[in-house]
């Protein structure tokens, strides 16, 4: 018999969520793989087998086990479109919002986005890590096991490096793996009011090497990400910063279409983008694209909720095109403060029409291509990483059909629990 390090028997359903040759598109995405009565082995923190739990069993012995108890096994969640870290709150423009005022009036009013940048750039990396720790704590407890994190809160050159590090030290502190991305084209900072132009010159001149710097410095790969939206960077503005950060060896994302479709999306496409997030009012020719190539499309179904709009990500209509579609929490202080990708599930399965199968896939599977990760989490492959949770039901279909309450019995990060 084989030796192992850990072996999850009796487990109820083992949602595996295949994919080993990339995402699942169209049609496809919802396949879960379910093995009941199932078992999971890992060797050196990866998955060496998956399968019954009695064939199992007998082929291997291990230095661990762990009876599920007929409980549901499902990857961990993978959160590809997150802001954090952050300093500081935004509940008083919330209240601003429940009295009507829209998320661009207070923008454009010095709040919004720039409040936040005021409370980061007065903050020191270690007030930056200590404060975001606990929201690293809490993504863990609900069942995150890797994440993005993206700048953006600094829009200067000195503060978004700061930001930088402090993702850095947080990936170095926490057990959640994190994919960083560099934002500073996430708002017109105030010093460059009116004047956008010069400021995405400083971007494409100054910044972006600065990154790249960081990247050679550090030996980590950085995804470049630009919110293009009317009122913030247009398209010609986008295609700039987004064609010098390829040129400079980051990899590409895009915000578009959150409330004006400006072709962020076909240009996310057209670059080779990894992924387009937001995905609200995308035009039909969009979705296409979308259904014609590799970029996977992002719902952030906490965002419009957050704001109480009615409008969400288009899914039936991207997954009718061929697209691929992943979920992720948009975790941030303005609009949507969720920790929790079990809440963006029950979202998707309300507002976006998922079923709690395509929301499952597309909160693991899928979320992992989306930060280019695919090859090494996201389902419970032999040879992936082994990010598994326990859930405390027997059905994965609990996922999305309850909400407000923690699923997650159990949390196992490279074959260690690291959560119970």
């Amino acid at each position: 018999m084989a030796q192992v390090d850990l072996l999850i028997h009796s487990a109820g359903q083992v949602c595996v969520v295949p994919g080993a040759d990339g995402p699942q598109r169209g049609a496809a995405l919802g396949e879960l793989g379910l093995i009941e009565n199932g078992a999971v082995a890992v060797r050196d923190g990866k998955i060496v087998a998956v399968g019954d739990t009695a064939v199992l069993q007998a082929q291997y012995t291990a230095a661990a086990t762990i009876n599920a108890h007929g409980r549901c096994l499902i990857p961990g969640f993978v959160d590809p479109h997150t802001h954090i870290p952050w300093a500081g709150d935004r509940a008083g423009e919330f209240e601003q919002r429940l009295a009507g005022a829209t998320y661009m009036e207070i923008m454009a009013a010095g709040g919004g986005i720039m409040s936040t940048v005021r409370q980061v750039r007065a903050a020191s990396v270690e007030a930056l890590v200590a404060a975001n720790l606990q929201r690293l704590d809490a993504m863990l407890h609900y069942g995150t096991t890797s994440m993005e994190a993206k700048t953006g809160y600094g829009l200067s050159l000195d503060a978004e490096i700061k930001l930088l590090d402090t993702i850095l030290a947080l990936d170095d502190l926490h057990a959640i793996d994190i994919t960083p991305t560099f934002l500073p084209a996430h708002a017109v900072p105030a010093e460059y009011h009116g004047r956008t132009d010069d400021y995405v010159n400083l971007i494409i001149d100054d910044m972006l090497p600065a990154g790249a710097e960081w990247m050679t410095r550090n030996g980590r790969a950085l995804f470049c990400d630009v919110f293009c939206e009317e009122g913030v960077f247009d398209l010609p503005q986008t295609r700039r910063i987004l064609q010098r950060a390829k040129e400079l060896g980051y990899g590409l994302k895009v915000h578009a279409d959150e409330f004006v479709g400006l072709g962020g999306t076909r240009l996310a496409v057209e670059l080779g983008a990894v992924s387009a997030d937001h995905l609200v009012e995308t035009p039909a020719a969009d979705i296409a694209a979308l259904g014609a190539g590799d970029t996977i499309a992002v719902g952030l179904p906490g965002t419009p909720f957050g704001l109480g709009h009615s409008q969400y990500t288009p899914a039936k209509a991207i997954l009718a095109a061929g697209g691929a579609l992943a979920l992720a929490t948009d975790c941030n202080p303005g609009t949507s403060w969720c920790e929790s990708m079990q809440m963006v599930i029950a979202l998707a399965c309300r507002y976006m029409g998922l079923t709690q199968a395509q929301a499952l896939a597309a909160a693991t599977l899928n979320s992992a291509h989306a930060i280019g990760r695919g090859h090494e989490i996201g389902s419970l492959e032999p040879g992936k990483q082994a990010d598994i949770l326990i859930l405390d039901v027997d059905d994965y279909r609990q996922l999305g059909y309850r909400y407000g309450v923690n699923l997650v019995q159990t949390v196992i990060k490279k074959g260690n629990v690291v959560n119970a």
